[in-house]
């Protein structure tokens, strides 16, 4: 249902009062066939969304491949069919969520599938950068390429962040206010911004660390120190800020636990796909 609700304020932002070209070309009732096709190389993401999209206006559609499939450009991705206004009034609402997500999903897979070639087994997560309202179609095309979605919101994990310990008096002050009232299955996650920070944090108890864009050599003198400390197997590290396709696998070498990327979802690169329409079916004659 949430997603329906979602998809409905997208066409209604869209479509508004109606599709006056169409309305005025195409005749009423007339059924058509049509296809969608990627443009590109891409991971497919979002044919659930796709598939909800179409039904929502009657239309049938018959998806091709799989989600997670990795497809070469001119690859059929679904097949439609219902009644031709409706189609065209949803056409680029359904495009837009298909390309993000797929954009998403490619971007997140490459990243990862860089890191493996690299041998290095480390986690690529997401973060809460999001265009809003479009959270879950982002986290779940994340998923989708084979990363971790993070938090999807503030109230699935204690985050510690830079703000909060001004606020609370210093570090020490924050995280036992939220250990004593958190519940036992939250973890807790510091935002360190310094290796004194990072350090502090550990010895301190935190669940995960998290490097807030730290310069490769400033990371790897955090993980020395928490491997000369005993505390490296005592705690998650994550990474995040400023990480790039360019620069992960510099930071993937310092082994953390998670390497989280911002970009993936808040410089969205979508990718290629279009809508034909393939036949059309008893269309109204015109004298």
């Amino acid at each position: 249902m949430l997603l329906r609700e979602k998809i409905k304020i997208f066409l209604e932002e869209d479509v508004g009062l109606g599709d006056v070209t169409t309305e005025l070309i195409v005749p009423a009732g007339v059924k058509v066939r049509a296809k969608i096709v990627a443009k590109e190389h891409m991971v497919v993401a979002g044919l659930r969304e796709l598939k909800t999209i179409f039904d929502m206006v009657g239309a049938r559609s018959s998806c091709l491949v799989n989600e997670g499939d990795e497809v070469p450009p001119n690859t059929v991705i679904a097949e439609i069919e219902g009644d031709g206004r409706a189609i065209l009034a949803v056409e680029r609402t359904a495009l837009n969520i298909l390309s993000r997500m797929c954009g998403i999903a490619t971007a997140t897979r490459r990243l990862i599938r860089k890191l493996r070639d690299a041998g290095l087994n480390v986690r690529v997560a997401a973060t809460r950068k999001t265009a809003p309202g479009l959270r879950y179609f982002d986290k779940r095309a994340v998923m989708i390429g084979g990363g971790d979605p993070h938090r999807f919101g503030l109230d699935d994990q204690i985050l510690i962040k830079d703000n909060h310990i001004v606020i609370a008096g210093g570090l020490e002050e924050a995280l036992r206010r939220a250990r004593s009232s958190a519940s036992f299955f939250k973890k807790v996650e510091v935002e360190a911004r310094t290796v004194e920070e990072a350090i502090e944090a550990a010895k301190l108890g935190a669940d995960i660390i998290m490097l807030d864009n730290m310069t490769v050599e400033e990371a790897s003198r955090v993980m020395e120190a928490l491997e000369k400390m005993g505390l490296r197997n005592k705690v998650l590290v994550e990474i995040s800020g400023g990480i790039t396709e360019e620069n992960i696998i510099c930071y993937g070498k310092l082994k953390p636990d998670i390497i989280s990327v911002g970009e993936l979802t808040h410089s969205v690169k979508s990718v290629d796909v279009s809508l034909e329409i393939t036949e059309v079916i008893g269309a109204q004659q015109h004298s």
